[in-house]
């Protein structure tokens, strides 16, 4: 067990706060497979983490004639279609929430989303009106791994970064985490614990992390302490 003081906390929200990934999964792969556009695991897993526009971006040599904003539409349009995977908590995400916003604990996510897909699920989680601030996407000019959200969050908070702890499940997000020069917790929903060895700790989930006097987090380790 290791204990982290903190003086805000910052959440990633897929994959973090939300098991979003099996339903990402399937909907990237639609869109690639409407194009003919052959897809393995790790053309999936370059989205992990990522702004969905910068990716599409990246890879916009695969979808000849079409422009990344028509590609992110199709994809999104997607979530709704019958049979698409469920998403649920992360265990232990909303009660942790909970326990650091009754210990007065300034609250933010930090999300690749958009905003309206951001603030639907933060309601549907229960958490929304426990935050302070939510920072999305399209929000920053540049995206994870870059730190500019995290930053924007602990100047919006008043907190400084070497004071709050960030809490990422994908190797983009840890990076942007460390690079604002905070405390990361890496959450291994996604990702093996290696994957996030770039964290500071890494937790299987939030089931086990505990607020504390101080206030602080009492974090079990898997990987790194």
């Amino acid at each position: 067990m290791a204990v982290i003081g903190l003086g805000a906390a910052v959440f990633d929200l897929d994959g973090t706060l939300i098991h979003t990934e099996p339903r990402n999964r399937v909907m990237w792969s639609r869109l690639f497979d409407a194009h003919g556009v052959p897809w393995d695991d790790g053309l999936i897993a370059s989205f992990a983490g990522r702004r969905g526009l910068e990716v599409l971006g990246d890879l916009a040599h695969l979808f000849p004639g079409r422009t990344v904003e028509e590609l992110f539409e199709q994809a999104v349009s997607y979530e709704s279609l019958p049979g698409m995977p469920a998403v649920a908590p992360v265990p232990g995400a909303v009660d942790l929430v909970r326990s650091l916003a009754d210990a007065g604990v300034p609250l933010a996510v930090v999300t690749s989303g958009q905003r309206p897909y951001a603030e639907r699920l933060l309601a549907e989680l229960g958490v929304r009106d426990l935050l302070d601030l939510v920072v999305t996407g399209g929000d920053v000019v540049t995206g994870k791994p870059h730190p500019e959200g995290y930053l924007a969050a602990a100047r919006d908070l008043d907190v400084p970064p070497a004071e709050a702890v960030g809490f990422e499940d994908a190797p983009a997000g840890v990076a942007a985490v460390k690079s604002a020069g905070m405390t990361c917790v890496g959450v291994s929903t996604t990702q093996p614990v290696g994957a996030l060895a770039g964290a500071d700790h890494v937790v299987a989930d939030f089931k086990r992390v505990e607020v504390v006097p101080g206030p602080a987090l009492r974090v079990p380790g898997l990987g790194h302490n």
